[in-house]
């Protein structure tokens, strides 16, 4: 057992309540079942990825290439991003500055995904969010958390869907209401961005996207939502009332 995985042990069996983690591919609905999953037993939700679209925009405020480690890690390391959870979702504060909506559009998605390849910069990511979630009660959503940040989380669920289907739900949420004429293009564009980002995240060489050996695998292409958070729900209160 190496150091990292005695400290993530002692972590553990020092929490008073558990550690949820939440990991899978983008546009799998991590946000909307760990935003569900923390009203629903009163745990904290820290999503993770609004922390690497922080930077990443901050990156592109000071117009720094996305494959410059050396310069990102420099950044990071003068950078302060905090969450704030709300029971609408988090507020992301970067540098003390309330940035919740446009770490949402595309271009700084876009650049999360090129950002968090970097080894060393992942490195500096995963301390800042042990330390926010050490102490348990909290839900974290991202890439990596049960493989990489909690290994020792007590809850595990690997959420996943077809890019077919999670293309086409994010084509919902971006353009509501009556279908444009280009409809099809469209939704054909953000399918294979999410192929993209799907490939980059499953290949890269530091912490690739892969389910925990221990995570539940929760296949969501065939599912409603409410059949989705319902099967989340299940699997965490079968863990949560285990005997000790």
């Amino acid at each position: 057992m190496t150091a990292a995985s005695n400290t993530a042990t002692a972590g553990a069996s020092r929490r008073a309540r558990p550690v949820i983690a939440i990991d899978g591919p983008a546009g799998a609905g991590k946000s909307t079942m760990a935003a569900h999953l923390a009203r629903r037993f009163g745990f904290l939700n820290l999503e993770t990825g609004a922390m690497y679209r922080a930077l990443a925009l901050k990156a592109i405020e000071h117009d720094l290439g996305f494959e410059d480690e050396p310069a990102l890690l420099e950044l990071a390391e003068e950078t302060r991003i905090a969450l704030q959870p709300q029971l609408e979702g988090n507020i992301v504060l970067l540098d003390g500055v309330d940035v919740s909506r446009r770490v949402r559009d595309k271009d700084v998605t876009s650049a999360a995904s090129q950002v968090s390849v970097h080894p060393r910069l992942r490195e500096w990511m995963v301390a800042q969010q042990r330390k926010m979630g050490e102490a348990g009660g909290v839900v974290m959503e991202g890439r990596d958390i049960g493989t990489v940040v909690f290994p020792d989380a007590e809850v595990k669920i690997f959420l996943d869907a077809a890019p077919e289907v999670r293309g086409n739900r994010r084509y919902r949420q971006v353009m509501p209401g009556d279908a444009p004429a280009e409809a099809a293009v469209i939704e054909a564009a953000i399918i294979e961005d999410l192929k993209e980002r799907d490939a980059r995240d499953r290949n890269r060489e530091d912490s690739p996207l892969r389910p925990a050996e221990d995570a539940v695998i929760l296949d969501s292409t065939g599912l409603t939502l409410d059949e989705v958070l319902a099967r989340a729900e299940a699997i965490v209160r079968s863990h949560i009332e285990q005997p000790a």
